[in-house]
């Protein structure tokens, strides 16, 4: 049973670096940001969950099932992350490569402290063994004052070298000759060993120069995920679900005629329109696995969103499915997104494990939230540092989608476009 209490309140920019401060005395924290993006399908500007009071952390073996169970009997809010290999729990794949950070495979928490930020009010929701915390909380938040000085001074190095790089994606491209997948999304990590950065500041950093929609800071034990990811995974409201998948990106320019002229052209530009189309069809065949008979549709097909660092083409398939479908279901018959795989998916999964350097873990994967009542709403872990703080290891992953069409070097520089954010908060390559 939680208690609920409302508060008017500003959400500013420092109330958010007072709400993370704050929320560092706890083991377990989710704050998720949506940076007042004006993307469709939103439910809150920001959310703060802290404080487990139960929590499920697995490996891929049963890990769909194990959540949902979980979840049926949790009954109420949970927060987490699915990795990418969980792959290997809903098809007959691996994960061998390289692991330098050691995350769980899976690792949700039903929180004890949760802050719902709406337009001019926060909804505090305790539960009640906590309820006499509430107002001290609060005050405690609104007096929080610390100040941030710690300035990074990591030296990053790539797992894949660019010669290697650009003879793995002429690898891809002769399996899309053969015909054995026709999109891939292929990745490559870059890293640091040895680090020690301030995780709060690094985060508040990177998404102050990024401002997307589905932006997330995650503390669980040593494991953190500072996400400026523009992408929704999947979100279910009642009897409808959303998936809202991120294929075609372009430069943006200070310029702004030239700006402009950049997103018509990442518009018409058929080689990015078609991954994005690729990636709809995948989508659309993903869902019409739960849902009701006829009712998937594609509500927009590669509109042009605009973010601090780039344009991107993104678009929204929804459909209607049966009430008593269990929201965990829902999750393992869709995961991992279409985005991060390629087409077919099975194919360029198996692939991409053979020739990729580093396991994607929970990069490619998905943080988000459950409801009281199995509503859910996940993002896509892009443009996100992962770290490690007792190991001290910092990664993070960029990719692409690989079509007939792309051309390596082409590809190259659109992964060093979407590192560039990560890059500049974390410090510099060797």
């Amino acid at each position: 049973m939680r208690i609920i209490k409302k508060h008017p309140i500003s959400l500013t920019e420092n109330l958010k670096k007072q709400l993370l401060l704050w929320a560092q005395q706890f083991n377990e924290v989710v704050w998720l940001d949506g940076n007042d993006y004006p993307q469709k399908h939103g439910s809150y500007r920001a959310i703060l969950a802290v404080d487990a009071f139960t929590a499920l952390k697995t490996d891929e073996r049963q890990a769909f099932d194990k959540l949902k169970d979980y979840q049926t009997i949790t009954a109420d809010w949970v927060f987490g992350y699915l990795s990418y290999d969980l792959k290997n729990d809903v098809e007959k794949l691996e994960s061998n490569n390289f692991d330098g950070l050691n995350f769980p495979d899976l690792y949700f928490f039903q929180p004890k402290k949760i802050f719902l930020f709406h337009d001019e009010l926060v909804e505090v929701q305790y539960l009640k063994l906590v309820e006499d915390e509430i107002e001290e909380d609060w005050k405690d938040i609104l007096k929080t004052n610390d100040v941030l000085q710690f300035e990074n001074k990591v030296k990053l190095e790539a797992r894949t070298s660019k010669v290697s790089y650009f003879q793995k994606v002429h690898s891809v491209l002769e399996h899309i000759k053969i015909g054995n997948i026709y999109e891939a999304n292929f990745c490559q990590e870059f890293y640091s060993e040895a680090a020690v950065i301030n995780p709060i500041k690094t985060y508040l950093d990177l998404n102050n120069i990024s401002k997307t929609p589905f932006s997330a800071f995650l503390k669980l034990d040593e494991f953190f995920a500072l996400s400026a990811s523009p992408e929704r995974y999947i979100k279910r409201t009642g009897d409808e679900v959303v998936s809202q998948p991120i294929k075609g990106t372009i430069r943006r320019s200070q310029d702004l005629r030239r700006d402009a002229q950049l997103a018509l052209e990442l518009a018409n530009d058929p080689k990015e329109r078609s991954e994005n189309i690729m990636i709809v069809d995948l989508v659309r065949n993903d869902l019409s696995r739960v849902a009701s008979k006829g009712s998937v549709e594609v509500e927009e097909l590669c509109g042009v969103y605009s973010f601090m660092q780039v344009h991107q083409l993104i678009s929204t398939i929804s459909c209607r499915i049966p009430l008593e479908t269990p929201s965990v279901e829902i999750l393992r018959y869709t995961f991992p997104m279409g985005s991060m795989t390629g087409a077919p998916k099975i194919s360029a999964m198996k692939i991409m494990e053979d020739l990729e350097d580093a396991k994607r873990g929970v990069y490619s994967g998905s943080i988000g939230y459950f409801t009281p009542s199995g509503d859910f709403d996940f993002n896509v872990v892009i443009r996100s540092i992962l770290y490690n703080s007792v190991k001290k290891y910092i990664s993070f992953s960029v990719g692409g989608a690989i079509t007939i069409n792309s051309l390596p070097e082409r590809e190259y520089e659109e992964c060093l476009l979407k590192a560039k954010a990560m890059v500049e908060v974390l410090g510099s390559f060797e």
